[in-house]
């Protein structure tokens, strides 16, 4: 009997073994075992994370955030190129594994998780000097005849779609951007955040930002992660609450001017 009872309990739990799910390996001991992290990003967005097509290079605030983040993994980075209207997808398919700056969005929280925020944009208007006196507020953009750049997949390109549903919208594709057409004269307006547009403020002397009242769209930024790897989600979010409180994401703001 004892015999019998304890093959039964044998038999009964290999059952339950094989019945159990088989729990996918975390992003985090890919990126452990395999020494690399794999981080999407645009290289277009500045001065978050600018490519220079003669090195191959990146510089930026995120590349300064995942330099650290590989350093205290005790890994490599490689930054993986990628555009903006599939920085989701490049996170699904497991091109990557979590990618630089992105502002945190419902369509993008629907195929893809976020880390904790770092830092937040909010967006303005811009034109060129020689056409600044056509605009004064966000209503008069929002007129027939005028025509607003946009890059596709971005969260611009909604933002410019539902606030002004009477302009013309041009959109782009990436590498080409909305505000090269606006400096080019194919288009009169482009919206951006707050921190893309003081670099262009300063790099381009006839770009101008259009006068508001306020600000819109306040937005979090925050990293891109595998929607259910929650093993990596919570080293990345540990990880950022850790450097907020030594200072680390002041610190590279300041040296970026955000």
């Amino acid at each position: 009997m004892k015999i019998l009872k304890t093959i039964g309990l044998a038999v009964g739990f290999a059952a339950s073994v094989m019945a159990a799910p088989v729990v996918a390996q975390s992003a985090l001991n890919e990126i452990l075992s395999q020494g690399v992290l794999k981080v999407g990003t645009t290289g277009d967005w500045n001065p978050m994370s600018v490519r220079d097509p003669a090195t191959n290079s990146y510089v930026g605030y995120d590349i300064d955030i995942m330099t650290e983040l590989a350093a205290d993994l005790g890994v490599t980075l490689e930054m993986v190129p990628t555009d903006w209207k599939t920085l989701v997808n490049g996170v699904v398919a497991g091109n990557y594994h979590m990618t630089g700056s992105a502002s945190i969005s419902p369509a993008r929280m629907k195929a893809a998780g976020f880390s904790h925020s770092y830092t937040a944009v909010e967006m303005f208007p811009f034109t060129t000097d020689d056409k600044l006196v056509n605009f004064d507020g966000w209503e008069s953009i929002n007129q027939p005849g005028v025509k607003v750049a946009t890059t596709l997949g971005t969260s611009f390109e909604k933002m410019v779609k539902e606030w002004f549903p009477d302009a013309e919208i041009i959109v782009v594709e990436a590498p080409a951007r909305g505000f090269q057409e606006v400096l080019s004269g194919r288009a009169d307006v482009f919206v951006t955040s707050n921190i893309e547009g003081s670099e262009l403020l300063q790099k381009f002397p006839n770009v101008r930002q259009i006068e508001v009242s306020e600000a819109r769209e306040p937005t979090p930024i925050a990293m891109l992660l595998p929607q259910t790897d929650q093993v990596w989600i919570n080293y990345v979010n540990s990880w950022i609450e850790l450097k907020k409180t030594q200072g680390f994401f002041d610190q590279v703001a300041l040296k970026w001017g955000l």
